[in-house]
Parts: structure tokens; C-alpha cells; sequence
């Protein structure tokens, strides 16, 4: 693994573990040439589905874009890199597990609101608001309570 620092061909493994539930294993790595420090992820790589969008057009699954979404919602937010990166992982395993060639844009939509209510429910309110195009200050009321309370799955 090439050190993203000094770019150097050689880093050492000091530490690996199971991570996201034994879907990756995590490995803190060091630079022998500069000496930091920084973590992969090993995960298994499957074909994901594609993503149909509202307007019928097909895309491919984007981790990163999802991930870019959810970075959105939790902006400023109190919630670890590492507790953001699960949730990316738990929804690509979600789609996988689903055994469909191509999936809803709106089902991600979904499995996003679950993994932010769990995370935070403040990026809940936020990322729901706009899924749902939230325009009257009432439905603020039952986002809140839905976030609080765990219930109002919509799907």
C-alpha cells in the first residue's frame, strides 16, 4: 500500500481488525519513510445495483456520492468519519442482499433516512426535509417526532 503522504512504495500493518460487522477488516498502517500514520479498509468487492432515478434514467451505484449526501446532512454535526463510513457500508449491503439487478433511487432514499435517524437526528430532519420536499413548517413536527421516536419508515 503506497503511503498517501509521502507517496513512499513501502507502509507496515500495525494493527487489523474486523470492522462494520465483519463485512471489512480495518488496518492502521505507518510510513517507515515519513512515519504517519493512516487506516484502509478491506472489504469485499460485489457487483452493486444500478440506481434508476425519478426521471427513468439509469447510473451507477456511487459510494462516494452517497457518502457526499450524507457528509451534507451531518454537516457540523457531532458523528465520527468512521461511524459515516458503517453507514455508507450497511446501505451498499442492504442493496446487495436485495439480489436485484437494479434498484429505486428512492429505496436508497430510504435506507439513507434509516442510517441518519440512527446517527443523528438533527442530518435526519435535514435529509428528510429535502427527500420529502418538506414545505410546510407542520411536517417539521412529525419529522421531528419520527426522528425522536424511530417510527415513520415510509416505505
Amino acid at each position: 500500500m503506497r503511503c498517501p503522504f509521502c507517496h513512499s512504495n513501502e507502509t507496515q500493518v500495525i494493527d487489523s481488525r474486523s470492522s462494520e460487522e465483519g463485512w471489512a477488516i480495518r488496518r492502521r498502517r505507518k510510513c517507515p519513510n515519513c512515519g504517519k500514520r493512516f487506516t484502509t479498509y478491506e472489504r469485499v468487492e460485489l457487483a452493486l445495483p444500478a440506481i434508476i432515478k425519478k426521471g427513468g434514467a439509469r447510473t451507477e451505484f456511487d459510494a462516494k456520492k452517497l457518502r457526499a449526501s450524507m457528509m451534507l446532512a451531518l454537516r457540523k454535526r457531532p458523528v465520527p468519519l468512521e461511524k459515516i463510513d458503517e453507514a455508507v457500508s450497511s446501505i451498499e449491503q442492504r442493496l446487495m442482499a436485495l439480489g436485484e439487478r437494479e434498484v429505486k433511487s428512492e429505496k436508497v432514499g430510504l435506507y439513507v433516512l434509516d442510517e441518519l435517524r440512527r446517527l443523528d437526528s438533527v442530518a435526519y430532519i435535514r435529509f428528510a426535509s429535502v427527500y420529502f420536499n418538506v414545505e410546510k413548517p407542520e411536517a417539521f413536527v412529525e419529522l421531528l417526532r419520527e426522528a425522536t421516536e424511530g417510527k415513520g419508515d415510509k416505505h
